[in-house]
């Protein structure tokens, strides 16, 4: 789950770490009262979606006065933003966020995640802040450090947090701070549930100040049910509407932008699906992992999903009945079927627990439905079907 920039320096700043004062505003008609709040008379307003990029697409702006903010952020309330990262559509801007402006003079940047292939948690530093990481890591990779450390409840010791702001620079002063900032970026992915943190830029400013000047917080769906206070900072408007439809189902579906709508149980399964569908010259619309106990009523559910995405032209469904039977699965395909109306060609793969018995309810159920031996078999009849 994913959280905007002001929700996640509210954390931050509870935590310790260094932050810019700033209010965040859901209409242009707030300003004039929250604005009293802060100090400065210069003020950075800044669009708040989740994506990066927003700099460049016209969602940062340096502010003299209040009257310019107010204009400004008439503007900005409602534009859609085109970034890297939202792809063609873009996100609207509902909220905006206003802080003092800070006088940089360094910029750095500063992650830390959990690091899955080492089960250890990754602190990431560079000298590049307020560039794209991947950019950085791509063209000077030696501008990068990464220090893995293993959990523990007292975080990294002083030789670690020394590894991971050598980098910087710092002078002795400007380590403390950074000390504190390592304990409370560790202490927040620990007690949050938080799977990444990311500081880009940190800044140093001309009074050598160490600030956070913009922060990104993503956490662990899985650990969401034991941290109610994370959960009520989701904003359904940042989200896919089928995504949002799929989490009350608790089926794991991200919308992708193919043609070939994808039902499979089991997350490697479903991404070996995904590869042999590219592999036939198609892609995915989806992945959706229906999961190894689904009832029929979530099998129709996931059914439904597929469809209402308006760019599907075919379905492939491919189970392996363990846990989850393939009758079940069947049962729920024709209900969803015959309530929305199919229209476009469905194959399906059933292999593993009551694959006969699944193959006879979908025999007798009328529908246009292409069976496959395997998924090789599958996949090509799928793209046969859509051409």
């Amino acid at each position: 789950m994913n959280i905007h920039e002001h929700q996640a320096k509210e954390i931050l700043k509870e935590f310790g770490a260094p932050v810019s004062n700033g209010i965040v505003v859901f209409s242009a008609d707030e300003i004039k009262e929250k604005v009293s709040q802060l100090r400065g008379k210069e003020f950075v307003l800044k669009a708040q979606i989740h994506a990066g990029g927003r700099g460049k697409a016209g969602g940062v702006k340096l502010i003299k006065d209040v009257k310019e903010l107010e204009s400004q952020a008439k503007k900005m309330f409602g534009k859609t933003l085109v970034t890297h990262q939202t792809g063609p559509e873009g996100k609207k801007v509902e909220r905006l966020y206003i802080e003092e402006a800070s006088t940089i003079e360094k910029e750095f940047y500063l992650s830390c995640l959990i690091d899955r292939e080492s089960s250890k948690i990754a602190f990431i530093s560079s000298k590049e802040g307020g560039m794209d990481i991947e950019k950085v890591a791509k063209e000077n990779p030696d501008k990068i450090i990464t220090n893995k450390i293993d959990f523990t409840k007292e975080g990294p010791n002083e030789r670690e947090i020394d590894n991971i702001i050598s980098i910087f620079e710092f002078d002795k002063e400007q380590k403390s701070i950074a000390f504190k900032l390592i304990k409370s970026l560790y202490k927040i992915l620990l007690e949050k549930d938080a799977s990444l943190i990311e500081i880009n830029p940190l800044i140093v400013t001309k009074e050598q100040k160490i600030i956070c000047l913009d922060a990104k917080m993503n956490f662990d769906d899985n650990a969401i049910f034991r941290q109610p206070e994370i959960l009520k900072l989701r904003d359904l408007n940042e989200e896919e509407p089928a995504e949002i439809e799929a989490s009350k189902y608790d089926l794991a579906y991200i919308k992708l932008n193919g043609s070939i709508g994808c039902m499979v149980n089991g997350a490697g399964l479903a991404m070996a699906t995904m590869d042999i569908i590219k592999l036939y010259g198609k892609e995915p619309a989806n992945f959706l992992d229906v999961g190894g106990g689904a009832t029929k009523e979530k099998v129709a559910a996931a059914f439904k999903l597929i469809l209402s995405d308006k760019s599907v032209k075919g379905i492939l469904i491919n189970i392996f009945g363990g846990i989850m039977r393939c009758d079940v699965l069947a049962q729920g395909v024709v209900e969803a079927a015959n309530e929305i109306n199919l229209s476009v060609p469905l194959v399906v793969r059933l292999a593993g627990t009551n694959f006969k018995e699944g193959k006879e309810i979908l025999d007798k159920s009328n529908l246009k439905i292409l069976s496959a031996a395997d998924l090789n078999d599958a996949a090509k009849k799928i793209v046969e079907a859509i051409k």
